[in-house]
């Protein structure tokens, strides 16, 4: 973020009486309960499997069927809980949110013709986790990460983190992108336009992930690279491309 990512502050952040901290405590001491219902989840699978198998005459076979569907409403609970708490990993601060989306911004563009740039600035002023061109425009993209009940929308416009006004968080980084863009459309002389992203590894996004507000499109990592092969025109060629992706190179500071 042009102001500071969630997980770089210092590692204070994540200990004593934080959000994170408690989160993981609590989640901790609720693990009995958990594992409690979820064996009666898996009692009510055995029960549902035994009845199945005598209603469609499988008599001999009606344990097997019984223990099979229980052990996967077993497991079914088990995942679910686990991808709730790893959900949260970047907030908690145990993964690092630039990473998991540079990974999945080369998997997914590196083979079609995409540059993807990781952790650059313009000296002494903005900064942004990643730098993607190709065919179709230039993107920077940041990350960032709220707590697990915190919901991202747009409201008349205006974006939202819960009851807080998003407004400065867009606004920084457009006008990061706009800066990134100028620097890039003088030293190449190749008119850029960038378009700026935040990649949202936790908080409540709505149904399809992706918020579009003040200038600002907010999404999952994962839907990142989706959006940009979606762009249908091509407004630039690879000469462009590689002229535009060089000079990122040379004049923009690693991070």
């Amino acid at each position: 973020m042009p102001g500071g990512s969630i997980y770089v502050q210092p590692n204070e952040k994540y200990t004593g009486s934080s959000p994170q901290w408690w989160y993981e405590k609590f989640w901790r001491e609720d693990a009995p309960n958990r594992r409690r219902m979820r064996y009666v989840k898996a009692g009510v699978g055995f029960v549902i499997g035994v009845a199945l198998a005598l209603r469609f005459g499988l008599t001999t076979a009606s344990p097997f069927c019984g223990l099979l569907l229980g052990g996967i409403v077993a497991g079914v609970d088990w995942y679910l809980d686990w991808r709730s708490f790893h959900a949260t990993a970047v907030w908690r601060g145990a993964r690092r949110g630039e990473a998991i989306t540079g990974r999945m911004l080369r998997k997914s563009l590196g083979r079609l013709g995409y540059h993807v740039l990781d952790g650059r600035a313009i000296r002494g002023q903005a900064s942004i986790d990643h730098l993607v061109i190709g065919p179709g425009g230039v993107w920077i993209i940041d990350n960032e990460s709220w707590s697990p009940d915190t919901e991202v929308a747009c409201y008349g416009g205006r974006l939202f983190f819960g009851e807080k006004y998003g407004s400065k968080t867009a606004k920084a980084l457009v006008e990061t992108a706009e800066k990134f863009a100028e620097l890039l459309s003088r030293e190449t002389r190749v008119p850029v336009t960038i378009a700026p992203m935040l990649a949202v590894h936790c908080g409540l996004l709505p149904k399809g992930g992706i918020v579009v507000a003040e200038g600002v499109t907010l999404l999952k990592p994962r839907l990142a690279a989706k959006v940009i092969r979606a762009a249908e025109d091509v407004v630039l060629s690879d000469e462009q491309i590689e002229l535009i992706a060089r000079t990122a190179a040379r004049e923009l500071q690693r991070t």
